[in-house]
């Protein structure tokens, strides 16, 4: 019925014998230890294979690890692998093997635990935004209470709140923001190159440091919206900075030191400048160009302020052989007339003075550290406060809350008042 061939006894070649007897052309056998094989008459056969590995397709091995049965009938057949472990070929640099979508949606699913949805809306973003961005966005608590109420009677400062040590030079001017659920916001030019945004009224925090310039900031102001600074520096610029990106709008070369900046209330994108020149500039910084030049004959700008009727007055200094006198210039801003020229006598240095939010009461530094306080009226004295040890040269009332005072001295300190 069948008979027993031993191919290591055989002069045949094996692997040969192998190649036409396996029922498949692109299968072989590859010998590690001994083959036998039985068929019948029936044309059905069958090959037991010890210690032989077989390769399928020419992409997957099969590599043996106990033994291989194969069975062969006229009508169909079947490969059983027992302890046998498949191996796909490797792949190409580049190429990735197709994985079918549902095989893909059920690994996703199972690597994914299942969380309840929450859709995602711009109004509530993934990661919290930069302090920066907050920077006009949040009220102070401090403020709040205050902002419905009517200004009423105007209090004097009595005692030291908080004292701010941050900059490293001089404090040249101080200014609480023109908004008032944003006037917890001070800001401050120091002769270190920057300037700052505190939270005056809520601990004194250093919220925003700039650095438009490459010189000493003479001075800074807000704009109306209080959104953008404007300031002026020893470099020769004035510069527009975005309050809350910290990014420079626009930056204007005047070509000489910048000591005074004033916007135009109402056009606040035109802008005054003057310093360390004869002459006063009229700025527009949405084309960075000069509107209008205001010459004073005079050898620098000390300050500039608009009045309510669109007309500015400008303080300079005006030398002569045997005296050094300031001089007060009323200018029409259209037609760069002067309208008035005041002189007096003074010295020291040059201080920056403020109003309440009512205008009834004038605040000052001076020269000898103190701050003073007088009736706009009457020019009165209210209060004086021994408020630094060296010159203060600004005092700003704050605008919404009562009392509150911030101070600098030419050491780089700043003092909020209560």
């Amino acid at each position: 019925m069948a008979s027993l061939v031993d191919y290591e006894d055989s002069d045949s070649d094996p692997d040969q014998d192998l190649q036409s007897a396996a029922p498949h052309p692109h299968l072989e056998l590859y010998k590690d230890q001994s083959l036998i094989m039985s068929s019948s008459s029936s044309s059905s056969s069958s090959v037991s294979v010890s210690g032989w590995r077989k390769r399928a397709q020419p992409h997957l091995e099969l590599y043996k690890d106990q033994s291989l049965i194969m069975s062969s009938s006229s009508s169909s057949s079947s490969v059983s692998v027992s302890g046998w472990r498949k191996r796909a070929q490797p792949q190409p640099a580049g190429v990735r093997p197709y994985v079918p979508k549902r095989q893909r949606m059920s690994t996703a699913a199972a690597k994914t635990p299942e969380t309840p949805d929450t859709p995602h809306t711009p109004d509530t973003p993934h990661t919290p935004p930069p302090a920066g961005a907050r920077l006009l966005s949040e009220v102070s608590e401090r403020v709040r209470p205050f902002l419905a109420l009517k200004p009423g009677r105007v209090e004097l400062p009595r005692r030291v709140q908080c004292i701010l040590q941050a900059h490293q030079g001089p404090v040249n001017t101080l200014q609480w923001s023109p908004v008032d659920h944003l006037s917890h916001l001070l800001l401050s030019a120091s002769m270190d190159n920057t300037c700052k945004v505190w939270d005056g009224v809520g601990g004194g925090r250093s919220l925003r440091t700039y650095s438009a310039h490459r010189g000493a900031v003479r001075d800074a102001c807000w704009l109306p919206c209080g959104r953008r600074l404007l300031s002026g520096s020893f470099d020769g610029t004035a510069a527009l900075t975005d309050v809350e990106t910290g990014q420079t709008v626009a930056q204007m070369d005047n070509g000489f030191k910048v000591t005074c900046v004033a916007p135009r209330p109402s056009d606040p994108d035109v802008f005054l400048s003057g310093g360390f020149s004869s002459e006063v500039k009229a700025w527009d910084a949405r084309c960075r160009k000069v509107l209008r030049v205001y010459k004073a004959a005079v050898q620098q700008t000390l300050d500039v302020v608009f009045l309510s009727g669109g007309e500015f007055v400008s303080s300079t200094d005006a030398v002569s052989r045997d005296s050094a006198e300031r001089t007060l210039i009323a200018w029409d801003f259209q037609t760069t007339a002067k309208l008035s020229n005041q002189i007096f006598h003074v010295e020291g240095f040059a201080v920056h003075c403020g109003f309440s939010a009512d205008g009834s009461v004038l605040v000052s530094g001076s020269a000898t550290g103190s701050v003073h306080f007088y009736d706009y009226q009457s020019s009165r004295p209210l209060l004086t406060l021994d408020a630094h040890e060296h010159a203060c040269v600004c005092a700003a009332l704050h605008p919404v809350l009562p009392a509150v005072t911030a101070t600098c001295d030419w050491t780089g300190q700043i003092k909020i008042w209560t």
